[in-house]
């Protein structure tokens, strides 16, 4: 914007060049629009000169619910400070009391991330911001920003329903969660993802920050400005107020939140009329996953044991019994059913259950048969999943011989599995997760399968640290991507195995009589699976199977917040892998696969069509192109609250994120504010003095630049 505005400026400088300048003051005036609009010009040049932009940097924004605001911001101009860099807990003292130059801008070393330290900073005046290195390795105590009872009062238990395990009673979950996520901070925190500008920032410390002798440094000094400023506060009630009555009374209504939403991802193995309603008598085994994760930071979720353990299982369970010869002919169906927005008080599986009560959706709660959840299943070394059930509904008689027999079929799959499933215990209460949003229903016969018998074993749960190398996934070294890619490590074979267990459990939950040992489920699936969503969206498979429309979603490192705008790349990918997965090639034409109602045998209401990529033609650089028909449907994931415009309300998710208008971060030299002040002085004296100048000259004009007359002419 500003080289267009220089470039605009330049040529009207041009133009009034080019023009006749019959008065001398034309002449300055011209000389004046000249240098403006070189200094324009220039102006990029300058500001690159002055600061570094940090351009590898995630940030923590605001986000709020129906009492609070949580996350962090900074003032409408940016925060600015003095670098400080803190390595150990020592290096505090000089930041929160012995620095000379406050406030600080912190670059704090990934290890000292934690409640303590920034509690300590959240409590002074002294601190403008932060910027948080990735430790590496790990944390090895476990680092976790989330709740310790995550999306507490959102489940089954309360005061009404199990009154002994709601606030987590029973069983503290998520013992090394600090709620950090959930701390309220007036001052931006930004991630650092990128070493080198982390060693720039550093460096830049090194040179002008570091105090000599004991004494403070000496200017210039090595400063840092955030901007993250947000357009929300107090909470989604006040926010959401404002958009409404801004959206109502102006033209150009200014929004300064938006709910947090995407889209479910569900798939039947018999189709279904996606627009009708399923037979009342029909039931239908619900298996569950949630597929999005949270971190401190925004965008920054990858969520590699919490959530895609799990969905990558489902995902690879679903091809399986899809290649079942007999599927079509068992007694039940299986709906396969991927959650958005779990993290934030069970958002997706909320809105499926009011849209199965309301009437908005194929089933209904009464087709329901039972309900298996897989919920966190990368195996450790013991190889054993738990299974979790409710030990409420099951005082119910019919319902506790419902969930025996269940139980039953999910221990007799894993016989001669490397895989064992155990009871969690009666007495054991479900852990978090979107059954408990089925069952605040009705009572249905689920089972929750985990890696974890009491709380979790998974010490990066909602972290930025919950990575590949959390579940164990090892690559050699020297491998292209596409030997990475089709490499089968370890964890994709024990996932295998759990999905092998699931698929041939479900076929006997369904009704299915034959033998088992067929089903069995394919461990280079799921290799790719764990490639793409864990390291690099961006690979050959991921490309062949999406649209030619949407591969702008095809970004390198992969993340699973659910955001705001929606569908987020996950989802999309989710829909299309269980497409290719579990759909089926049909023969036609481009025209008549995007316009599928125009084909008479097409079955528009029972299947969904897609056009895409497919894979590079080995003789040429053109893709070979091909129509897949599958059951696989999108439902939207947005909270029930926000539909009935209860902002308030205490039984479905409210979270919004704010909006904001920028977010940067920068470094540059500061001088002293006596040098600022003496700057400024002199600038305004020579402005004051080139002001009167140009005043006496203006004024003496005719006299200064009068043109002598020619001695030779004669006066009459």
């Amino acid at each position: 914007a500003g080289r267009a505005w220089g470039s605009r400026g330049m040529e009207g400088a041009a133009g009034s060049c080019r023009a006749p300048l019959p008065a001398p003051c034309g002449l300055l005036r011209g000389l004046l629009l000249a240098v403006l609009a070189a200094g324009s010009c220039q102006g990029n040049s300058v500001e690159r000169k002055i600061y570094i932009p940090l351009n590898k940097t995630a940030p923590c924004v605001r986000l709020l619910n129906a009492t609070h605001q949580i996350g962090c911001q900074s003032s409408i101009s940016g925060d600015t400070g003095v670098i400080h860099v803190v390595e150990k807990e020592e290096d505090l003292n000089w930041v929160l009391a012995d620095g000379p130059h406050p406030p600080y801008m912190i670059l704090l070393d990934g290890s000292l991330f934690n409640r303590r330290v920034m509690l300590q900073l959240k409590g002074t005046s002294r601190v403008s911001g932060l910027a948080v290195t990735v430790a590496k390795p790990s944390p090895p105590q476990g680092f976790s920003p989330g709740l310790k009872c995550p999306n507490d009062g959102f489940g089954v238990y309360s005061k009404d329903y199990g009154p002994q395990f709601a606030h987590c009673n029973k069983t503290v979950w998520n013992p090394v969660g600090s709620g950090l996520s959930y701390e309220d901070f007036d001052f931006p925190i930004f991630l650092l993802e990128d070493a080198n500008e982390t060693q720039v920032i550093k460096q830049c410390y090194q040179d002008h920050n570091v105090p000599r002798d004991g004494s403070g440094p000496e200017y210039p000094l090595c400063a840092m400005q955030l901007f993250s400023h947000m357009h929300a506060v107090t909470s989604t009630v006040t926010c959401m107020r404002r958009s409404s009555l801004q959206s109502t009374f102006s033209i150009n209504p200014e929004v300064v939140c938006d709910p947090l939403l995407d889209y479910n991802v569900w798939s039947t193995l018999q189709p279904i009329n996606s627009s009708g309603k399923v037979d009342p008598e029909k039931e239908v085994i619900i298996v569950a996953t949630r597929i999005d994760s949270h971190s401190f930071f925004w965008n920054i979720a990858p969520g590699a044991e919490s959530a895609v353990s799990s969905f990558v299982t489902h995902l690879a369970a679903a091809e399986a019994l899809h290649k079942v010869s007999d599927v079509h002919l068992l007694q039940r169906n299986i709906m396969f059913t991927f959650f958005q927005g779990e993290t934030f008080d069970y958002i997706g599986s909320s809105r499926m259950v009011y849209d199965m009560e309301k009437d908005k959706f194929p089933l209904r709660l009464d087709n329901i048969h039972s309900f298996v959840e897989l919920n966190q299943v990368a195996l450790r070394n013991d190889s054993i999943l738990w299974m979790h059930t409710d030990p409420v509904s099951r005082m119910n008689e019919s319902v506790e011989v419902q969930v025996r027999n269940l139980l039953d079929i999910l221990s007799n799959s894993s016989v001669g599995a490397n895989v064992t499933l155990q009871e969690a215990g009666y007495s054991q209460p479900l852990p978090p997760s979107s059954f408990q949003r089925f069952l605040r229903a009705r009572h249905i016969p689920g089972v929750v399968l985990t890696n974890h018998k009491t709380a979790f074993q998974n010490r990066y749960y909602q972290s930025m640290y919950d990575t590949p190398e959390n579940i164990w996934m090892q690559y050699p070294e020297g491998l292209s991507p596409e030997d990475t890619l089709e490499y089968v490590t370890g964890t994709a074979k024990s996932l295998a195995e759990v999905a092998t267990v699931v698929a041939r459990a479900l076929y006997r939950l369904a009704g299915g009589a034959n033998n088992t040992s067929a089903i069995q489920a394919d461990p280079k699936t799921v290799s790719r699976m764990l490639y793409g969503f864990l390291i690099k969206m961006n690979n050959s498979w991921f490309q062949s199977i999406i649209k030619p429309d949407i591969k702008g979603i095809l970004g390198d490192v992969p993340q699973h917040y659910v955001a705001v705008s929606s569908p987020v790349n996950t989802t999309y990918l989710v829909q299309y892998v269980l497409a290719n997965l579990t759909g089926t090639v049909v023969n036609l034409t481009k025209e008549e696969c995007l316009n599928p109602d125009k084909t008479p045998s097409s079955e528009k209401e029972m299947y969904e069509y897609a056009w895409v990529q497919g894979s590079l033609d080995p003789n040429s650089t053109s893709r070979v192109p091909y129509c897949v028909r599958s059951t696989v449907h999108l439902s939207k994931a947005l909270s029930p609250a926000f539909e009935l415009r209860q902002w308030g309300s205490t039984e479905y998710s409210t979270w919004t994120e704010s909006r904001w208008k920028e977010i940067r971060a920068r470094i540059f030299l500061v001088a002293s504010k006596e040098l600022e002040i003496i700057t400024l002085v002199v600038g305004i004296a020579i402005l004051i003095f080139s002001l009167l100048a140009t005043y006496f000259i203006n004024a003496k004009a005719d006299v200064l630049f009068s043109i002598p007359r020619d001695p030779g002419a004669v006066a009459y």
